[in-house]
């Protein structure tokens, strides 16, 4: 599913809308970060309605960038030990973001075993902490805007088809299907399950 060169990167504006709509949209796409990264395969959808959301409970100085503006990074420590990359969305104050749950590798492959210590490409990006460990970022890029760098995000090329399924390693809220997958990807993080 690797995208055909010559795609052009999405500007900060085009983040301002709804994680719903946002989305399925960005799945495809190509991320990177000092220009190692791949091409967006698993995507999970938070909002402020969200009791499994960080701005659940309103806005805190170590949430504050996900609470916009749109297009830029929330980045935090999952459970104390593996970072987190979000695509901050929608509008400012409406607390919107899309959790980068995994990648297929396309740039930088080298980097991405030095620092994930693994030559299996299904297993560098495969995951939330493994992708932030595979393109190197932490929480000094919290805030960080995505369309200039070190950050860059390009548009997608070809349409993959969709699956939205449960999500996973959270207790509340499983049920939505706001996890979103590129069907077939043997890079997603954990099997689509039930469609």
């Amino acid at each position: 599913m690797i995208p055909a060169g010559g795609s052009l990167p999405l500007p900060r504006e085009y983040f301002a809308r709804s994680a719903h709509e946002l989305g399925p949209e960005l799945l495809g796409a190509t991320l990177l970060v000092n220009g190692v990264g791949g091409v967006l395969v698993e995507l999970e959808i938070y909002d402020q309605s969200d009791p499994a959301s960080h701005s659940y409970r309103g806005q805190a100085e170590w949430n504050a960038s996900m609470f916009g503006p749109p297009g830029h990074a929330y980045v935090y420590r999952s459970y104390g030990v593996h970072w987190c990359l979000n695509i901050v969305c929608s509008q400012p104050g409406e607390a919107s973001a899309l959790l980068v749950r995994a990648l297929e590798p396309t740039h930088g492959i080298e980097q991405m075993i030095e620092r994930r210590g693994s030559s299996d490409p299904r297993k560098l990006c495969s995951g939330p902490g493994k992708v932030c460990q595979a393109l190197a970022v932490g929480g000094d890029y919290d805030g960080l805007t995505l369309d200039a760098p070190p950050f860059e995000i390009l548009e997608r090329k070809l349409e993959p088809e969709i699956v939205r399924c449960e999500r996973v390693g959270i207790t509340r809220a499983r049920e939505r299907r706001w996890r979103l997958c590129v069907a077939g990807s043997p890079y997603l993080s954990r099997g689509p399950g039930k469609a």
